[in-house]
């Protein structure tokens, strides 16, 4: 294990983020490996770490002033061993290799998880849609698509959105491609409802969320009726998880961004969360006016100069991080046990340091890890792929009843896989049994195809 992980840094240099993905999950490989030597003749794992295709192409645009602009777009078919690749594009000015292919990467496991038949995929751009106008936006969307759309096909690679990447620029991506390519197909996920997207995509990753963590805590003989939540981020995924913890009778105290997080003691009911939605979704404003309407609420600026975050030094039961990669690192995670914090589940993409995750299995408490816990969303996306392809349309009832039917058996799949391969019978680790369960349905598909 040790020598494919310097292969992999070896020959991906540079690459924090993807060398951290990488790590985490061959660490929980160990024992699937010693019982699997076949899947060490066959070099799964250097066959997995390195992506089938990796895409990169400029993208030049010409901004409302009349100048051009030039930015970089890229997408990574890391796996399609199980189906179609499928994941994200994601439009921040952070966006580069090491963390398209970390994503990427972490989207196989994750779909393979769903049970759907789906690959894994990430891409994107440097581009920064914030502050940017409507004409703008479709102005690079359409640039950026010129060039993907030959790369990508509904049974070739479909993607979907993610940061940045909202249902405006899935629109500009979708009506750029179908000028193209002639075709009306389900190319990208995320669509508007009239014109092929699924109820309950928006909703999708925080209600997946939230049910990941009411099944751990079912396991437990607990539901979240009655519990003190922490949730991070204020976008779709924070949103809805926040909507489904008050539909199961949680209470939220705490929602964030990139200026500094906001605790409110008396929770955030269904009138305060209308509130934080059309702030950030149609005002597009910072999360401290929450604190103009609603003045006992506390607003915490963003420190940067802290080596933790006060929006997790706060008493309360679960954890539901749904803002970024690296959010909670170790003492973060130390703060969490020790202000009796008994459940996380990530709905944001490896939101926990390897330090943090270490001190979450230590501490015995129930960890649900991204890739699990965060699939929702994709499922969904699994789900309107499925419609398109039937030319059809589900109910919103109906989505939701497959979305938890599949979030149980991730769960279960999850449960079962960390039990098979546990060393300590004391506590489930999740992270094993989603890495494993995940992997072990990636690497009998790679066998049984050769190698390609």
């Amino acid at each position: 294990m040790t020598e494919v992980y310097e292969r992999v840094v070896k020959k991906n240099p540079n690459e924090p983020e993807f060398h951290q993905a990488v790590q985490e999950v061959f660490d929980s490989l160990a024992l699937v490996m010693e019982k699997h030597p076949e899947f060490r003749a066959a070099k799964i794992l250097d066959r997995l770490a390195e992506p089938e295709r990796v895409i990169m192409f400029r993208v030049p645009w010409v901004d409302d002033k009349g100048e051009i602009q030039v930015n970089k777009g890229y997408r990574i078919e890391m796996s399609s061993a199980i189906g179609p690749y499928k994941g994200g594009l994601r439009f921040h000015p952070s966006v580069n290799l090491s963390i398209l292919k970390f994503l990427a990467f972490e989207q196989v496991l994750k779909n393979a998880l769903t049970t759907l038949p789906m690959g894994g995929g990430k891409g994107g751009s440097d581009f920064d849609p914030k502050g940017k106008t409507d004409r703008e936006v479709m102005a690079f969307c359409q640039s950026f698509m010129s060039e993907l759309w030959r790369h990508i096909g509904p049974d070739t690679d479909v993607p979907a959105g993610d940061i940045g990447v909202g249902g405006r620029e899935i629109g500009y991506l979708f009506g750029t491609y179908k000028k193209l390519a002639n075709q009306f197909t389900g190319v990208l996920t995320g669509k508007g409802i009239p014109w092929g997207g699924s109820l309950i995509r928006p909703e999708a990753t925080g209600y997946g969320q939230v049910y990941f963590a009411a099944e751990m805590l079912a396991e437990k003989g607990k539901s979240m009726k009655g519990l003190k939540c922490l949730v991070s981020g204020s976008g779709n995924v924070a949103q809805y998880a926040i909507e489904k913890t008050l539909h199961l009778g949680g209470t939220v105290l705490t929602v964030s961004d990139s200026s500094g997080f906001i605790h409110d003691e008396e929770g955030i009911n269904a009138e305060k969360l209308a509130f934080i939605m059309d702030l950030k979704n149609n005002r597009r404003g910072r999360i401290k006016e929450y604190t103009d309407k609603y003045k006992k609420a506390v607003f915490t600026p963003l420190d940067s100069s802290l080596d933790y975050n006060p929006l997790w030094d706060i008493k309360a039961d679960v954890a539901l991080p749904s803002a970024t990669q690296n959010e909670i690192n170790a003492r973060d995670a130390a703060n969490l046990v020790k202000n009796g914090v008994f459940c996380v589940s990530e709905g944001a993409n490896m939101p926990t340091t390897a330090d943090g995750v270490e001190v979450f299995l230590d501490a015995g408490i129930l960890y649900g890890p991204g890739k699990a816990a965060n699939a929702g969303g994709v499922s969904v996306s699994g789900l309107e792929m499925s419609q398109n392809s039937m030319r059809l349309s589900w109910t919103r009832e109906e989505v939701d009843a497959r979305l938890q039917i599949i979030m149980k058996n991730i769960h279960k799949n999850a449960l079962d896989a960390a039990k098979a391969y546990a060393k300590s019978k004391k506590h489930v680790n999740y992270v094993n049994g989603a890495n494993i369960a995940g992997f072990l349905k990636v690497a009998h598909a790679m066998l049984d195809q050769g190698v390609v």
